[in-house]
């Protein structure tokens, strides 16, 4: 067989479910590109608190230049409670951080799809979700998390101060990405902020307002936060791309997670930088790890991403995406998406029936339910 590619990507499976997630969605890449004629190479390293166990820290040095040298970086998820007592520049999350920082990436997608499937999975009624098919653009490498963080005094005197800082480029590099993205759908973006209160999202409304100017072809409007919000809830579908800054994004996707159903369900592509990084939004969960009982959608979901962002296999991508959804029409489900009398299966099981879809097989329900 001709290899047309040959790939190379970093595997940072993590903590909790990350690793069990991870091995799934690898599967699912391997099998898509061995399909397509693609040769795929998986360099695992560490990250988060099991770096810290092995290596002494949530990320190493070595990690980074493996990262850099990839052609993608797919990552599980990390987070342990044996870590929360840690400084912060120790606990696993300073890993996610310093990997977003050392790679460049500053624009983070996380599409959010109400599949029609699952419309019974949202705590919504169903016609309030169905049709919702939007994609958050957070800004990842500035804003609050990146910001000076200062604490003093003792005791009831204690006093902690975070800030947040943007700069001019930092918001229309992101703002770019946001109304590129949208020029491949309908060709709207909301940008949300807090103008009506702080500087920075004063700034942010500023610089949206100038790079809109720029693309007369996509409609643009502006939202503030609580507004934002809430419209979430009561007109989801309304929304097409969502544009908004590092602590706004991390807020909003979560709540459309639940929107669509399950945080589960949510993939993210992490850009900007020489490598991209893909991830499954949801956390670590460390009472589910081992138990095969995480949903690992939402890795899948990352992978299918990873094809189209980072190796510009559109055909390959939609192929994954069909599967899943394939895998949802035949009624297959996780704990976190089942309804009511709702067969639930294991994240391997689910895993193997996705497989078997994107493999073209028959019969998948029946053999994925045996698995489980």
């Amino acid at each position: 067989m001709v290899i047309f590619m040959k790939l190379r990507i970093v595997s940072l499976p993590g903590d909790g479910v990350g690793p069990e997630v991870t091995r799934v969605a690898l599967e699912v890449l391997r099998l898509v590109l061995e399909r397509a004629g693609h040769e795929l190479e998986v360099d695992q390293r560490l990250i988060g608190w099991a770096a810290t166990q092995a290596e002494g820290e949530p990320l190493a040095d070595a990690t980074i230049a493996a990262a850099l040298a990839a052609d993608g970086v797919l990552l599980g998820a990390v987070g342990d409670p044996a870590a929360d007592r840690l400084p912060p520049v120790r606990r696993p999350e300073a890993g996610i951080l310093r990997l977003r920082s050392a790679l460049g990436c500053y624009a983070n997608l996380r599409p959010a799809k109400a599949y029609p499937p699952l419309v019974a999975s949202s705590p919504l009624k169903a016609d309030h979700v169905a049709g919702t098919d939007l994609v958050i653009v957070r800004e990842l490498a500035g804003g609050l998390y990146y910001g000076r963080s200062r604490e003093v005094g003792l005791g009831s005197r204690r006093k902690a101060t975070d800030t947040e800082t943007y700069t001019v480029n930092e918001i229309r590099r992101v703002a770019k990405v946001a109304f590129d993205l949208a020029r491949t759908r309908r060709r709207v973006v909301t940008s949300v902020d807090k103008a009506n209160v702080l500087s920075a999202s004063r700034l942010w409304r500023e610089v949206v307002i100038d790079v809109a100017t720029e693309y007369p072809d996509v409609e643009c409007s502006h939202m503030l936060v609580d507004r934002a919000a809430m419209e979430l809830v009561l007109r989801s579908r309304s929304f097409d791309v969502i544009l908004t800054s590092n602590l706004f994004g991390d807020i909003l996707s979560d709540e459309a997670a639940g929107v669509v159903g399950s945080i589960g369900l949510l993939g993210s592509a992490s850009l900007g930088g020489e490598t991209a990084i893909y991830e499954p939004v949801h956390g670590s969960a460390p009472d589910l790890a081992g138990r095969d009982r995480a949903n690992p959608f939402g890795a899948i979901v990352s992978v299918a991403l990873m094809l189209r962002h980072s190796f510009q296999l559109e055909a390959e991508a939609v192929a994954v995406e069909r599967a899943l959804e394939r895998v949802l029409v035949k009624g297959l489900r996780t704990a976190d998406i089942a309804a009511l009398h709702e067969a639930v299966v294991g994240t391997q099981a689910f895993g193997a029936a996705v497989l078997a879809a994107l493999a073209g097989e028959t019969g998948t329900v029946a053999a994925a339910r045996s698995a489980g």
